[in-house]
């Protein structure tokens, strides 16, 4: 009898402890499940909300928080402003500025290829290029953005916070970028010339040379309004571009000469005819070992990442070559 006593016992005890354990999971779970659903209402609720956008093409309908971009030049300015960018167009992938912040991104063609982009179910596309805006409207709303829209990094991250919505992004990232702006225009006052000149040059695979201006790439953003350096003298601010013979190439040289080389097969004949004229090694930057031949996709973006990131390799640069 006391055999059976403690056995009714025993199951009693074992009985409570797995109605203990299962109130214990059941109590564990229960908010995981409830915060899942709370966080997909939320994602479904800010998909949901629209508001009115003004573009060339008229008004379109966005997204207030969009959540899952794909773009096919914007990748750079969309990441600026910590938008996420799940489909961008293949060279953003050689840019070094952000090409480690598209790891999760998925390369989408060019021209876009739209397959591709049905496949990342975007909620919203921005593209600088409208060749298929019809059928990518289709897909998602998508706004056209031509190239040149902006012509300063401020504007560009007023543009894309207001596509975005991510105002708080992007006042974070114009903070830290006129920190770093200000700190290169402090180290560089102590060795350079107040009156020296900068110029920056592109020579092609076929041997054409052209001049760049503030807002066409190459890192003028970073050395004209960042770094707030001076172009040559004879370069009109308002030509973003301009061919140079060279025969003319003296009245554009500046005392500072920053030259990238378009060249996608590596030959070198063009590098290498225009190191050998007499034209190029007659230059006064030439003379003062104040040239640098800079690599064509590092300072060809002119994202606002890519233009934060440019600032401190021309200031690297310019101290030591100092003037003074």
């Amino acid at each position: 009898m006391v055999k059976k006593n403690k056995l009714m016992i025993m199951t009693a005890m074992l009985f409570l402890l797995a109605s203990i354990l299962i109130a214990c999971n059941k109590s564990t779970t229960k908010p995981s499940e409830t915060e899942n659903e709370t966080e997909k209402a939320e994602v479904e609720q800010q998909t949901a909300e629209t508001r009115s956008f003004e573009t060339e093409r008229g008004t379109v309908e966005i997204p207030t928080k969009p959540l899952r971009i794909v773009t096919d030049y914007y990748g750079g300015e969309l990441l600026s402003v910590d938008a996420n960018v799940v489909g961008v167009e293949p060279t953003a992938f050689d840019n070094p500025f952000i090409k480690d912040l598209l790891k999760d991104a998925v390369e989408i063609g060019t021209p876009v290829n739209i397959e591709k982009v049905l496949e990342l179910k975007p909620d919203l596309i921005v593209v600088m290029y409208d060749e298929n805006y019809e059928q990518l409207s289709k897909i998602a709303p998508t706004i056209h953005i031509p190239y040149g829209t902006a012509t300063n990094i401020q504007e560009t991250i007023k543009l894309f916070a207001d596509i975005t919505g991510n105002h708080e992004e992007a006042d974070k990232f114009i903070s830290k970028f006129d920190q770093k702006a200000k700190e290169g225009r402090e180290k560089l006052s102590a060795v350079i010339d107040a009156d020296a000149t900068f110029g920056i040059y592109e020579l092609t695979d076929k041997g054409d040379l052209w001049i760049f201006g503030d807002n066409a790439g190459r890192g003028g953003q970073a050395l004209y309004n960042a770094l707030e350096l001076n172009m040559p003298h004879e370069n009109n601010n308002e030509e973003q571009t301009l061919q140079l013979s060279m025969e003319v190439l003296p009245e554009y040289a500046a005392d500072y000469m920053f030259l990238t080389t378009y060249d996608p097969e590596k030959k070198g004949e063009a590098l290498k005819n225009l190191k050998d004229s007499s034209v190029w090694q007659g230059l006064d930057a030439m003379k003062n070992n104040r040239v640098f031949y800079n690599d064509f996709d590092t300072y060809y973006r002119y994202d606002p990442i890519a233009i934060y990131e440019q600032i401190d390799l021309f200031v690297d640069m310019l101290i030591e070559n100092p003037t003074k």
